[in-house]
C-alpha cells in the first residue's frame, strides 16, 4: 500500500520524505488556504514546489464544476510537473472530464466520493485513482471501511486499473485497516503515520534496554 502525505505544509513534507516511507502527497483548497497560500500564481508555484519535493504523484485540485473549465483548468495544473494529478470533485462534469483526461493520458484523482456507485462511474471514466472519504462517512455514523472493502472487491471483479486511495483518515487504526481491507493507497496527515510509531510496549522495552545497557557500562 502507498502512503500519501495529505497536506500542503512543506516543513511536514519534507519530514515525510526524511522518514522514507511516503510515495506521495494530495492536497486541497482547504489545505492550502491553511498554509495562507492565496492567488492562482502562488498556489501554482506551491504546486510546483511540493512536485520537486517529492518523486511520486501529487494531487492538485480544480476548483471549477463546469466541463470546459475543469479541462483548461486540469490541463494548467497538469503541465506544472510530469508527477501531478489532477482531482476532480464527483460530479456529473467531473465525471466527462475525468474521461477526456484519461484519453489525453493525464492522471486524475476523483475526490469526494462516499459510495460504490460513484466509485464505479470514476472507474468507468478511467480516473487513476478514486477517493473514498472514510472519516465523514464515519461521522454520519456509517462505517467507511464497508465502502472501501465494496469498492476493492468491485474493481477486482472487472479488473479496474482504478487504484483505491482511502481519504478523510482519522487514525492510525484508519491506516491499518485500510491495509487490511486491501486499499491500494491512504492519504493521511502526517501525525497518523507517525502514530503507527506508538505502542507502550514498545516503550517499556526500549527504556529496559537502556536502563540494562547503562547498567552494564557502570
Amino acid at each position: 500500500m502507498k502512503f500519501f502525505v495529505d497536506t500542503a505544509n512543506l516543513e511536514q513534507i519534507q519530514e515525510a520524505v526524511d522518514l522514507g516511507i511516503i510515495d506521495g502527497v494530495t492536497t486541497n483548497p482547504s489545505l492550502m488556504a491553511k498554509e495562507g497560500i492565496k492567488g492562482e500564481a502562488a498556489i501554482r508555484a506551491h504546486y510546483k514546489t511540493i512536485a520537486e519535493m517529492v518523486e511520486g504523484d501529487v494531487s492538485a485540485e480544480v476548483i471549477s464544476t463546469e466541463f470546459k473549465d475543469i479541462v483548461k483548468e486540469g490541463e494548467e495544473l497538469a503541465a506544472i510537473a510530469p508527477n501531478i494529478v489532477v482531482k476532480v470533485p464527483m460530479i456529473k462534469d467531473g465525471v466527462k472530464a475525468l474521461s477526456h483526461f484519461s484519453k489525453n493520458d493525464i492522471k486524475t484523482n476523483c475526490t469526494l466520493v462516499f459510495s460504490s456507485g460513484q466509485a464505479l462511474l470514476a472507474a468507468k471514466a478511467g480516473a487513476t485513482y478514486v477517493s473514498p472519504f472514510i472519516g465523514r462517512i464515519d461521522d454520519i455514523s456509517w462505517d467507511g471501511m464497508d465502502l472501501i472493502e465494496d469498492i476493492v472487491d468491485m474493481y477486482a471483479n472487472y479488473g479496474f486499473i482504478t487504484e483505491v486511495l482511502a481519504a478523510s483518515i482519522r487514525s492510525p487504526l484508519h491506516i491499518t485497516k485500510c491495509a487490511l481491507m486491501g486499499a491500494d493507497v491512504v492519504t493521511s496527515p502526517l501525525s497518523a503515520f507517525l502514530g503507527l510509531l506508538n505502542h507502550p510496549l514498545t516503550d517499556k522495552g526500549l527504556a529496559k534496554f537502556l536502563a540494562d545497557a547503562k547498567k552494564s557500562r557502570s
